[in-house]
């Protein structure tokens, strides 16, 4: 059985990204054969997948097996930037360039040169960078914020998105020309459960892992708690299976994972309503005649722009009722991030929320 860990997992504890990798389901085995084949070239990459699936640990094993393997890796969130520093993140700036700008500094093109520059959620990047970014790709070379000097770059790129960046293409929220450039060679991350023969695996993994690191001796889990783990859906893929293990280890009695020591929550709608597997089901909703009820006494009061109003209403609720979770809300809408993102923006809800 193969496996890559983070070189920092345990700096990434409230991380919702992914630590370790196993390849012992038959998809994971394929996977790693198809990351072993494209590896060594030097063509951009787009790894596809769910948010706790392990896409940077695919782009580190990509890195690691190129031929640039020595020279430096430098991941990248795009949504972890303000608007107004998206550029001078990626492509550095000369003093001056800005209010604040009190020296010259590089940007993750020019840290990464020789190397791999890994931006993970590329979806997120503002239309005017992804304008940029696609003439860096085109001429290989960055131009600081505030200077006209090119500065010549060798890097292969790497991308990574939890959304459908065709769906994106359509919505006008990402470019076809930069998806194009990217999509040279696809790299599709399966969620974890597509691949169940990854997760006795990893939950041994994390077994072994936890214990060491609190002091436990060494725990195992119940025949009823495998099944458990084998049968739930895990939305949140990796991440939400190491959780779970670390829950249970604290929990648990004489160092064995019963199936109520794990806390694991299905995201998946049963009749429009998310159960909670420790808790009592939640009551049923209300049925569609209340649902036309209520819309028959929204025509009754003529309001200017109803479409619209009962848009902007569906959004804004689903994104609280997502407690601001933009990924969450496109889930249970069934519609990209990308489109929830721009509608949210339209409507001003992210500046409330400060994203």
């Amino acid at each position: 059985m193969s496996l890559i860990t983070h070189p920092n997992a345990r700096e990434l504890t409230k991380s919702v990204r992914a630590t370790v990798l196993v390849f012992k389901d038959p998809r994971s085995q394929e996977l790693l054969s198809r990351i072993e084949r494209l590896a060594p070239s030097e063509a951009n990459t787009l790894i596809i997948g769910e948010t706790g699936t392990g896409k940077e640990l695919v782009a580190r094993h990509i890195h690691h097996l190129s031929r640039r393997g020595r020279e430096p890796f430098v991941a990248v969130n795009c949504g972890a930037f303000a608007e107004t520093l998206v550029e001078s993140e990626l492509f550095g700036h000369e003093k001056g360039a800005f209010t604040g700008a009190t020296t010259h500094k590089a940007g993750w093109f020019e840290a990464a040169n020789g190397g791999t520059l890994f931006l993970d959620e590329i979806g997120d990047l503002p239309l005017n960078m992804q304008v940029k970014l696609l003439r860096v790709l085109q001429e290989r070379e960055v131009v600081r914020l505030g200077s006209r000097t090119p500065i010549p770059i060798n890097v292969r790129l790497v991308a990574a998105t939890n959304v459908n960046l065709a769906d994106a293409v359509v919505a006008g929220n990402f470019r076809e020309d930069l998806f194009y450039r990217l999509h040279v060679a696809t790299i599709r991350l399966p969620p974890l459960r597509e691949r169940p023969g990854d997760i006795l695996p990893l939950a041994e993994f994390f077994l072994e892992e936890h214990c060491q690191r609190l002091g436990y001796n060494r725990a195992s889990l119940s025949s009823e708690a495998e099944r458990k783990l084998l049968e739930h859906s895990w939305p949140g893929n990796i991440r939400e299976l190491e959780n779970a293990i670390h829950h249970a280890l604290l929990v648990c009695r004489n160092q064995r994972v019963a199936p109520a020591d794990l806390h694991l929550v299905d995201m998946r709608p049963v009749n429009g309503v998310r159960q909670e597997e420790s808790v009592q089901p939640a009551r049923a909703i209300s049925g569609p005649a209340d649902l036309e009820a209520a819309l028959n006494a929204l025509f009754e009061r003529n309001i200017p722009d109803l479409y619209e109003h009962i848009e902007e209403t569906i959004f804004r609720t689903a994104y609280r009722y997502c407690h601001g979770n933009q990924l969450q809300t496109g889930r249970l809408l069934n519609i990209s991030r990308n489109i929830v993102r721009a509608r949210l923006e339209k409507i001003g809800e992210l500046s409330r929320s400060q994203e």
